[in-house]
Order: structure tokens, then C-alpha cells, then sequence
């Protein structure tokens, strides 16, 4: 589907949606979540994510760590994919252009396809520009993870793939991961309840990029560019 396909859904509020799924979020993503629940970004990422604020967090039971009963309780920050459903989107060709595919019902959805509309009416509705927007703000960063990461490592004296493949491994670990202090930041903008939006996410791309290129370990670097590719819904080649 592209943006002019017919396409409507009507919400029924069953909650089912909200249960049993892997949400990656984005670093925009962290700080709307910390702005609806009137936290800071350090808090967000310890009440509502795991593997280091890279994705949502969900109980044993399957629900979402932000349900309360059938609705969201963090619903005007909810994350991009949240907003997307039951949509899905890929990227293509660095974002050059947009597919998107219609994604199948949770089960027991109460939710309504149909076709009063399309799919540019639907993204509207839902704010989605607005986080794809914050988005291509963020993607920027991966052209300063590359330029650093070509002059820190050494590719003719360490096999390309391999040293991809420690990243990529590294940068998705659930668990027995090094500290690095660039994913931390990625997911941390340092963003407090009353700082304009704007201002926040200006000044955290600008310290991310300072913070890249600081940086002389090229394995931390490309574990964190590998977690900003995924975070954004690119695949890790993107960085490499």
C-alpha cells in the first residue's frame, strides 16, 4: 500500500493489541513516552522499556507495561509502531520512498478494517508524520556514525563481516552487554517534564553527534550505530 490506498480502522478500545508483542522504540519515541507520563527520560526508560530503552516493555502475562484496563495509560505519547497499527511500515532504499502493508488483526480484536478513506488519512489521524519527521532528524546521526566509524577501525586489518557481526550481536544483546555510553545517551535525551519538545530533541542530536565523534573505540561506536539503525526501523547495513 502507498499513501493514496483506500484504508480506514475504527478502534474498539478491547486492548488486545496491546498484548503479547515486541515494540522497538526510537529515541523519539523515549522522550514522548517520558512527556506523557510527566517523567524524566531516565525514568521512561526504567518504568516502560528493556534492553537498555531500545524496546517496550511488556509483564509475564503479555500485557504492556503501560495498559491500565483495556486503554493505554501513556496514549498521547504512545510510540510510532502503537500509532502505525494496524499498519505496518518499510523503509525502502534509506526512506527514498514509503511501502506500507496491512497488518493482521490481534487475535479477538474487536478493531474494524475498511475502506472510508486511505492511508494518509489514517497517518494523519493517528500523528505519525510528526514521529517520522523526528525520525529523519535522528537518521542523520547515522551518516556521523559512519564517517567516525571509517576513521577508527582499520577495515583492511579487521575482516568487515565479522566485525559487523560482533556489533550487530552486541548492540541486540538482551542481556551480558558492555556498557557503552553512546546507547546510553542514544535513549537517555536527559529531557524533564516542561522543556519544550523541540529543544530537547535539537539539543540531544547535537550532543549525540559531539559524543560520536569523541568516541575512539570502534566497537562501542558501531554497536551504538547498529542500535540507532534498528531503533529506526533500518536494517544495521544501513551503517555499514
Amino acid at each position: 500500500m502507498n499513501r493514496s490506498s483506500a484504508f480506514s480502522y475504527l478502534c474498539n478500545a478491547c486492548g488486545f493489541c496491546c498484548h503479547n508483542k515486541v515494540i522497538t522504540l526510537s529515541p523519539y519515541d523515549v522522550i514522548r513516552l517520558a512527556r506523557a507520563a510527566g517523567a524524566s527520560t531516565r525514568e521512561a526508560i526504567d518504568r516502560f522499556t528493556i534492553r537498555r530503552g531500545s524496546i517496550l516493555k511488556f509483564y509475564d502475562g503479555g500485557a504492556c507495561v503501560a495498559l491500565e484496563g483495556t486503554r493505554c495509560g501513556v496514549h498521547r505519547g504512545r510510540p510510532l509502531a502503537c500509532r502505525l497499527y494496524p499498519i505496518g511500515i518499510e523503509h525502502i532504499e534509506a526512506a527514498i520512498s514509503e511501502k506500507f502493508v496491512r497488518l493482521e488483526p490481534a487475535e479477538g480484536s474487536l478493531g474494524v478494517y475498511g475502506v472510508d478513506g486511505n492511508v494518509d488519512n489514517f497517518l494523519a489521524a493517528q500523528g505519525v508524520d510528526e514521529y517520522l519527521a523526528a525520525n529523519a532528524r535522528y537518521a542523520w546521526l547515522l551518516a556521523v556514525f559512519r564517517e567516525r566509524i571509517g576513521a577508527t577501525v582499520d577495515l583492511d586489518r579487521v575482516e568487515p563481516r565479522e566485525f559487523w557481526r560482533r556489533a550487530v550481536r552486541e548492540a541486540l544483546a538482551e542481556s551480558n552487554y558492555d556498557a557503552n555510553p553512546l546507547i546510553d545517551a542514544m535513549f537517555d535525551a536527559g529531557g524533564i517534564p516542561g522543556i519544550d519538545e523541540e529543544e530537547i530533541v535539537t539539543a540531544h542530536i547535537q550532543r549525540l553527534a559531539e559524543l560520536i565523534r569523541c568516541e575512539s573505540n570502534a566497537e562501542i561506536l558501531a554497536a551504538a550505530a547498529v542500535m540507532l539503525a534498528v531503533s529506526l526501523g533500518y536494517s544495521p547495513a544501513e551503517v555499514q
